[in-house]
């Protein structure tokens, strides 16, 4: 028996020397690796990718994935055979124009040197001041900017239009949608004002571009190319796994928050968008809502019918075989495969914005020679759904006896779920509810205020259903000033996470029954936001507390 257990301790040991030696010959001179594996329906994917990033899973079960050195030391642990492939960042020599080249182009058929990108951004705003401010959002940690381009008619204010954004290759190896998104905001600007729908969506819409968000990993070879770049950002991480989740809380892939995803958290806590879309490549299709959780947004048939209208014009101009995969272009993004951390739930689930995830090139790094293809086949439709936050239910909420503008809460009454529910923002008391076409009643509420309820409000698609509310304040409310002080969202939670914001540093926050049981405690550790599990608490209502500025304020809380 004591000769078996040696045995079996010098295979293991063996064993784990062996994996030892082929993860140091994988990773000698690269920082992350492509790779395939085939797998059964029984295996379990979502163990799996919290050591690698999937990228694909394709009908017939074979999976397409990502990892840096550490987590395909723990893939390997699993036994399962691969085979490493070329990886997509390196498949050719795009041509590359520098800031040179890119003063007086005459065609898309081109990649830009990081220079030249960051000079074509600021030249954007330099040609059009009136139309257009290019900002940086942050810093990586290799230095370069998250650029981006805010387009509007009067881009020096704040009118109360729906706010919008596209954003792309935050896979810094999934570089169409870095071009088309420069070309599309080329597209904008010099076509207002001679093209009618181009001058109305700038007109009537708060549009915000961001075409390059993993620069670092899509100039990871160098400034002067995109040859080379790579998923991961500077530090070996999958920004769009790295995302606070519904399900699986703020850190679902076990990393810090990185450089770029706290700058564009904080981008997302400073604007209230309706509507964003979030471009990738490796495939074509339409992603929308879940990817984490198997159940159906509460907007479910809105989201089949926009992710529908995109493909389909897709369809009218593109060759035949272009996004017509899935369901032919569109796809419940948990029925494809489930993904812990990505940026599409996050912002759908604790900013109540319409976000989907497009991808739009099998390649990843597509031959310069056909971006000017496929902007062809997609620009309508990202125009189409750029359009489609001008429609649904739409109004401003102000306070009936000032006539001040008010944040209140837009609620759908027996439709509303997992966070789909809107607020009104300041400082127009705008609100924008998006809906597919139907008969709703809907309640407008805000703590301090009687509620209203309007029913049967018809919405048609494609088409926008003013309607204006007056909340009358109750006098003599003692408890309004006390549930200003901080916002939890959403509420109801039917999640395990909840989005607790105030204003001001947060210490304990204690969650109690409403018979006085103490269920939950934990500290922030002095930040004014906090993603507080709620997990363990059974559906009810609740009580949830926490001291600020030495005073104990308290709201309601309900778990579904």
């Amino acid at each position: 028996m004591l000769r078996k257990t040696i045995l079996i301790s010098i295979l293991l040991s063996f064993t784990a020397f062996a994996i030892a030696q082929d993860i140091d010959n994988i990773f000698k001179d690269r920082s992350e690796v492509y790779f395939t594996f085939d797998v059964n329906t029984d295996t379990d994917l979502q163990s799996l990718s919290r050591a690698i990033s999937i990228d694909n899973v394709t009908p017939e079960m074979q999976v397409f994935a990502y990892a840096n050195k550490k987590g395909f030391s723990e893939f390997m642990k699993r036994g399962i055979s691969y085979t490493i492939l070329q990886h997509p960042g390196t498949l050719h020599h795009p041509r590359m124009l520098d800031v040179a080249g890119v003063k007086n182009i005459d065609s898309w058929d081109f990649y830009p040197t990081y220079d030249a990108y960051v000079d074509m951004m600021y030249q954007f705003e330099a040609d059009f001041p009136e139309l257009c401010d290019v900002f940086s959002i942050g810093t990586t940690n290799e230095g370069r900017e998250l650029l981006v381009a805010r387009i509007t008619d009067n881009v020096s204010q704040s009118e109360g239009e729906p706010e919008f954004l596209y954003t792309s290759t935050m896979h810094g190896d999934e570089t169409t949608g870095y071009v088309l998104m420069l070309r599309y905001i080329d597209y904008l600007l010099n076509g207002y004002g001679t093209n009618a729908r181009l001058t109305n969506l700038v007109d009537e819409i708060d549009i915000y571009i961001n075409p390059l968000a993993n620069p670092d990993g899509a100039y990871h070879g160098g400034n002067s190319s995109i040859y080379g770049a790579i998923r991961f950002n500077a530090m070996g991480v999958d920004l769009n796994r790295n995302y606070p989740d519904p399900e699986d809380g703020p850190h679902p892939d076990g990393n810090a928050w990185q450089t770029e995803t706290v700058h564009f958290m904080n981008f997302a806590e400073e604007h209230n968008f309706v509507m964003s879309a979030n471009l990738h490549g490796g495939t074509e299709v339409c992603n929308y809502p879940w990817d984490t959780w198997s159940t159906l947004a509460a907007d479910n048939n809105w989201w089949v019918y926009v992710c529908r209208e995109y493909a389909d014009t897709v369809h009218a101009n593109a060759p035949g075989g272009y996004m017509t995969g899935y369901n032919n272009g569109i796809t419940n993004g948990y029925q494809w495969y489930s993904i812990a951390g990505g940026r599409q739930d996050y912002m759908n689930y604790f900013h109540q914005c319409r976000e989907f995830t497009l991808e739009i090139s099998d390649v990843k790094l597509i031959p310069a020679s056909q971006l000017p293809a496929h902007w062809n086949y997609n620009y309508r439709s990202f125009l189409n759904y750029m359009e489609q936050c001008l429609f649904g239910v739409r109004g401003k909420i102000t306070d009936s006896a000032s006539g001040d503008a008010i944040t209140a809460e837009v609620f759908v009454l027996n439709h509303e779920s997992d966070s789909s529910w809107v607020y009104s923002s300041l400082p127009g008391g705008n609100y924008h509810r998006l809906l597919f076409e139907s008969f709703y009643s809907i309640r407008y509420s805000k703590s301090g205020y009687y509620s209203q309820t309007f029913d049967n409000v018809i919405v048609h698609d494609r088409e926008a259903t003013v309607q204006d509310v007056e909340l009358v304040k109750i006098m003599f409310d003692i408890d309004e000033p006390l549930a200003e002080t901080f916002s939890i969202y959403p509420n109801p939670v039917s999640g395990n996470y909840l989005k607790l914001k105030a204003n001001q540093s947060v210490g304990d926050i204690t969650i109690y029954s409403m018979n006085g049981e103490l269920c939950h405690k934990s500290n922030t550790g002095g930040t004014n936001t906090a993603f507080v599990d709620v997990s363990k608490l059974n559906a009810g209502t609740y009580i949830i507390k926490i001291v600020l500025d030495g005073k104990l304020v308290q709201q309601k809380m309900i778990r579904h």
